[in-house]
């Protein structure tokens, strides 16, 4: 996985709170209440973690790399089993669960192909995964001049991610067997200034952070919030293992 510290975690809960409609909708099309083993890969700080132990039908395990996040994130974990590892070497045996849940996790893990891998491994026969995973190559923006794509893409490349992986994940399920269905968000709203935040949290140089401040600025001077438009495209993907 990559070695980039986690984000913020004020900043990934707010993360979180964007995608809970979503991740809803695709927790419920699997059936989540009858899952009885989950498995919260990349769990960090726990965003999404209390959300799968009220809904899901069995024990969830809280997986993440950054031991740091599963020690310290009082309460988050509550009622699940925290373990520390890596999702291109999964510490479980073949089949053990028959539901996997990712967000914003294997935007980071590389080869993306070995994590997929795992997944299918680690999947029960009709086990499901469910992921939310971001495209930032296809990041739509208005006005041009007020565009931040190329500082995403560079950002997050120099940080160890795979600003592209929303695309790539279907074909490589597809690839292990996995019976793949795609969805994208159905809704467009204003853009948030939070959208910053996150950006500034990556590794940009000084050149790129005085684009960021007058990219910033300009949002600022824009009174009608329609007047900008900066859509991050989501692959919101469920995948069964056949069985």
């Amino acid at each position: 996985m990559a070695t980039y510290a986690l984000p913020a975690r004020a900043l990934l809960a707010q993360q979180a709170e964007w995608l809970a409609p979503a991740r809803g909708r695709l927790l419920r099309q699997v059936s989540i209440a009858r899952r009885k083993r989950v498995l919260d890969l990349g769990a960090g700080y726990g965003a999404a973690t209390a959300e799968l132990v009220r809904r899901a039908g069995g024990p969830v395990v809280a997986l993440d790399r950054a031991i740091v996040a599963l020690q310290t994130a009082t309460g988050a974990f509550d009622g699940a089993y925290c373990v520390a590892g890596d999702a291109l070497r999964l510490p479980f045996a073949d089949g053990t669960f028959d539901l996997v849940f990712t967000q914003l996790t294997l935007l980071w893990v590389h080869p993306l192909a070995a994590a997929v891998r795992e997944i299918a491994r680690v999947l029960t026969k009709d086990g499901a995964l469910v992921s939310l995973e971001p495209d930032y190559g296809g990041l739509i923006e208005y006005p041009p001049e007020m565009a931040a794509r190329e500082l995403w893409l560079n950002g997050l490349a120099r940080a160890g991610a795979d600003p592209r992986v929303g695309r790539k994940l279907p074909g490589l399920l597809a690839a292990q067997g996995l019976r793949v269905s795609v969805g994208l968000f159905d809704t467009l709203h204003p853009p948030a200034a939070a959208r910053f935040d996150f950006l500034r949290d990556l590794p940009l140089n000084a050149e790129e952070m005085a684009t960021l401040a007058r990219i910033e600025q300009q949002a600022l001077e824009l009174r009608s919030p329609w007047a900008q438009i900066a859509h991050l495209p989501f692959f919101l993907i469920m995948a069964v293992k056949a069985g």
